[in-house]
């Protein structure tokens, strides 16, 4: 007979914050369930997965966070390196008439 692990109260309450459903991961990004749905359906948004025999649909707590960032380093407001006001203008190639 195999011997199961056993995981103490806090490995398991871990593990069951690692993984989201619709619903809290919603609720972490400041966001209605059905955004998250749009999103999903529109291959949009934060990565997600289906988990288990009914094939809920899950979000991993680290992939939701690590999405934030890119979002954060997307936007130039936040990210000072994409702010068109301190990029200068590009040249433009003119060519000469004769050519």
């Amino acid at each position: 007979m195999p011997v199961q692990p056993h995981l103490s109260p806090s490995a398991a309450a871990k593990s069951r914050t690692e993984f989201l459903t619709v619903k809290d991961a919603a609720e972490y990004l400041g966001l209605s369930p059905h955004t998250l749905y749009v999103w999903r359906h529109r291959r949009q948004g934060p990565p997600s997965f289906r988990m288990g025999p009914r094939g809920r649909v899950m979000y991993r707590l680290q992939a939701l966070d690590a999405w934030i960032r890119e979002q954060e380093h997307a936007d130039s407001r936040s990210n000072t390196a994409l702010n068109p006001l301190t990029v200068l203008p590009q040249q433009r190639f003119i060519r000469s008439a004769g050519v």
